[in-house]
């Protein structure tokens, strides 16, 4: 273990973006937990040092994972995790039964279990909006405060990934808490960051080498004119002739208005989603070129690195769906600063 650096476990580790944020930020990630296999891959294609637990968080004991990485209860600097939330998303809380069955809302409170155990300076728990009014919010907060966490107004916050150098509005919930003291917030970034600076000096598609970059498209003769007749650089559907237009597009003209619309070169991306590789799922075709983004297009405006693996195993589906559940490093890694400098300012008093 670097014992200049801050230690830190990722529950719920996914493709491995909030991981890539911490390790940014200066924190040595020791272990991460994830459920899905191919996440799992991904996560232990880029993460090889980290020990990675692929397994059903509600199977595995706290006391083994603090021995297994030879830790003491109080001793982790911070635990931080997004536990599922496609119960919680909009989609979902239209329809309330839905999404109060939903089973994963539960997952929250294994977060909490580990809180309990393992007893950790600092927690980070990101989310979507939806969970922050949730009775399942203030139970954790009460939780929190009985351990000794300071709990201030600010703990519970809704922030917009786009303020935070993503290239993407992005809104996401995030919980902050620490045993010391409260930990300051992330100052907004001066400008927002664009589209165009994300992914136009990408090589073309399709020759480029890179299997996120190159994976083909397969697309009816119908879509094809209707994604050459929307207009460059911020066109909508709305923008074309309307005998062009896909009947199910006719039938509920409100509806939906961002499905076949194109990014703009100089604003932010819209959320990336698990379906930003298909057009009909939202504004997610190309800028100035016939074609929805590429999945690397889509990774990078979620700020991954540009050379980030994804196993390609399940499809692009599932590669698709992994970087649209993954949380945007940038954004942790400005936030995980603050963490990282209360920290040392906890280590400095103690001295």
């Amino acid at each position: 273990m670097d014992a200049k650096k801050y230690t830190a476990i990722d529950l719920f580790c996914g493709a491995g973006g909030l991981t890539v944020g911490l390790r940014k930020a200066g924190f040595q990630v020791l272990a991460g937990i994830e459920n899905n296999p191919v996440a799992a891959a991904t996560y232990r294609l880029n993460n090889r040092r980290v020990k990675l637990y692929d397994c059903d968080i509600r199977d595995l004991t706290v006391d083994q994972v603090l021995c297994d990485l030879g830790l003491e209860r109080g001793e982790l600097d911070l635990l931080a995790g997004c536990p599922p939330c496609q119960g919680f998303s909009t989609q979902r809380t239209r329809n309330r039964a839905s999404s109060i069955e939903d089973e994963r809302n539960e997952l929250i409170f294994e977060f909490l279990r580990f809180v309990e155990l393992a007893l950790p300076k600092t927690i980070m728990l990101e989310n979507v909006p939806a969970l922050a009014k949730d009775w399942r919010t203030s139970v954790l907060k009460i939780k929190l405060i009985k351990l000794g966490y300071f709990i201030d107004e600010d703990a519970v916050q809704v922030k917009d990934a786009a303020d935070y150098g993503v290239p993407q509005r992005r809104r996401r919930m995030l919980i902050k808490a620490s045993r010391y003291g409260v930990i300051p917030n992330a100052a907004p970034a001066k400008r927002r960051r664009t589209v165009r600076e994300a992914i136009e000096s990408l090589p073309s598609a399709g020759g480029s080498g890179d299997p996120l970059h190159d994976l083909p498209e397969t697309r009816g003769d119908k879509v094809k004119k209707i994604i050459s007749l929307v207009p460059r650089d911020g066109g909508s559907r709305s923008d074309i002739p309307r005998r062009f237009w896909l009947e199910c597009h006719k039938r509920i003209e409100s509806g939906y208005r961002d499905v076949y619309g194109r990014m703009a070169w100089d604003d932010v991306a819209p959320t990336i989603t698990g379906g930003c590789h298909n057009p009909s799922k939202g504004r997610f075709i190309h800028p100035s070129e016939d074609r929805a983004i590429t999945l690397r297009e889509a990774a990078l405006l979620q700020t991954f690195p540009p050379k980030y693996k994804f196993s390609m195993q399940r499809g692009k589906e599932s590669v698709a769906l992994m970087i649209g559940n993954a949380l945007p490093p940038e954004f942790i890694r400005r936030h995980a600063n603050e963490y990282r400098k209360h920290l040392e300012s906890v280590r400095h008093e103690s001295a």
